[in-house]
């Protein structure tokens, strides 16, 4: 098995979907308890949603197989 198909790859692209996740789940987490205001939380999910686009637009190659992205 490649280590692009598997959970070993060491791309920064290949991490952004997870950290993602992680990210929201703590805005959101720490909007329900109060230690952040609403007002934080509905401006820092799509500022977070869009740097992991931008992210993902402008990372050319996998470094993992060295495929140009465009071609998969």
């Amino acid at each position: 098995m490649n280590e692009a198909m598997g959970n070993r790859c060491g791309c920064p692209h290949h991490k952004v979907v997870p950290a993602l996740v992680v990210l929201f789940a703590l805005d959101f987490f720490l909007g329900s308890l109060g230690v952040v205001s609403a007002h934080f939380v509905s401006v820092s999910w799509p500022v977070l949603l869009g740097l992991a686009g931008l992210s993902k637009m402008f990372s050319s190659k996998c470094t993992c197989c060295g495929v140009p992205m465009q071609q998969r």
